[in-house]
């Protein structure tokens, strides 16, 4: 039998097969800021996804270089506004650790009890910003009311509502109000016993299941290759948190306490449970901390400082388990008031790349499910 050759004839532009280039950003609702996205798209389908970065440089690590010991603290707390007292408390880390410093158990206890408060302000964020990406907008209100009353919390300990600037080289700023104690206690009570709405309200929806399972799955040697880390990280099974695997701060001694929440699927569904199972330990955690400071004696919560601080020369690397992921502060120092070099490394930069691996493939309805899914600030990535 004679071989036949079939051979398709188009005419116009059907026979053509040109990708289209789409601009996502850099000011698009679901990019939460100045995030641009560029897409290679065949039909509905991306075939290639690059982050673009860069519009919120603000050239952070270069002023770390300009201000001393003391000033430094306030750049830091900055680039992720949603994290600014677990910002602000990797900088003093790695300066104490730099000189040798050992902070006063009240102190000790206080930052970790403020750091896991901090922790549910920033995953409170994201569990009523990211249904808003899909769809469901009642979230968000309840999202914001609890950030509120905390806030409140937060506020009368430190005088701040964003950027604290309550952690000091060798501990704290001041100690705690007479009673915040217990009206700490009182809001992390109300916060548990409110949860249920996102655990109802949210996992329980079957729109939000149907947009969230089996989409965007990151595979674990993904995650490893891109550095990626924290809740995201967890979703995909890397079993990995430094609050229980290199202790720092309280966390050695709340290892009852704490709960390092992983899943197996890598999917969307599967990086908000762990954002929400982390928010219900973090306030067990809180809890925690409440309780061994009540058993604590009345003592300082600071060192006393010379007037000019300087770090002897030298280098150091300090990281904490911040509330995106993992963040590093690699000091340099050349025996002077100013840092010579403080190189951060930031949860969402990190993050974000896995954008590459996770878009192509996928339909640009799901771009938006898979990009909120990220938990990321932007100035966090930019620095």
């Amino acid at each position: 039998m004679t071989p036949t050759t079939e051979t398709t004839v188009g005419i116009g532009g059907a026979a053509e097969s040109t990708d289209m280039v789409l601009n996502i950003g850099p000011q698009h609702p679901s990019t939460h800021g100045v995030l641009r996205l560029r897409l290679t798209l065949d039909g509905e389908r991306i075939t290639h996804a690059e982050p673009v970065i860069g519009y919120m440089h603000r050239g952070a690590e270069k002023l770390f270089e300009a201000r001393d010991y003391r000033q430094i603290i306030m750049l830091a707390n900055r680039h992720d506004w949603l994290s600014a007292f677990s910002n602000e408390l990797g900088v003093v880390l790695a300066v104490e650790r730099m000189l040798g410093m050992e902070v006063p158990p009240r102190a000790v206890w206080t930052r970790t009890l403020l750091a896991e408060l901090n922790r549910v302000l920033n995953h409170l964020m994201f569990l009523g910003s990211y249904p808003l990406e899909l769809g469901g907008i009642t979230p968000i209100f309840y999202a914001f009311t609890e950030r509120e009353e905390l806030q409140h919390v937060m506020e009368e300990v430190s005088g701040g509502r964003m950027h604290y600037m309550f952690n000091r080289v060798g501990g704290l700023k001041e100690d705690l109000p007479a009673g915040w104690t217990s009206r700490a206690r009182a809001c992390v009570a109300a916060l548990r016993s409110r949860m249920d709405r996102f655990d109802d309200l949210v996992l329980g929806n079957e729109i939000f299941r149907g947009r969230t399972r089996g989409v965007g799955v990151l595979a674990p040697e993904t995650v490893h290759a891109y550095g990626v880390s924290g809740p995201i990280a967890r979703a995909s099974g890397v079993d990995f948190d430094l609050r229980r695997d290199e202790p720092y701060l309280a966390y050695g001694e709340l290892q009852d306490t704490l709960e390092v929440v992983t899943r197996k699927e890598g999917d969307c569904l599967a990086r908000f449970e762990c954002l929400l199972a982390q928010t219900h330990n973090s306030l067990d955690l809180a809890d925690a901390c409440l309780d061994r400071l009540a058993e604590l004696p009345a003592g300082p919560v600071n060192q006393r400082l010379p007037k000019v601080l300087k770090a002897p020369e030298g280098h150091t690397y300090a990281w904490t388990e911040n509330p995106l992921g993992i963040n590093g502060y690699y000091l340099v120092s050349k025996g002077e008031k100013t840092p010579y070099r403080m190189k951060l490394r930031s949860a969402s930069y990190n993050n974000i790349q896995a954008l590459v691996e996770l878009l192509p493939g996928t339909l640009v309805a799901d771009m938006v499910a898979i990009l909120g899914s990220l938990f990321f600030v932007v100035g966090d990535i930019d620095k």
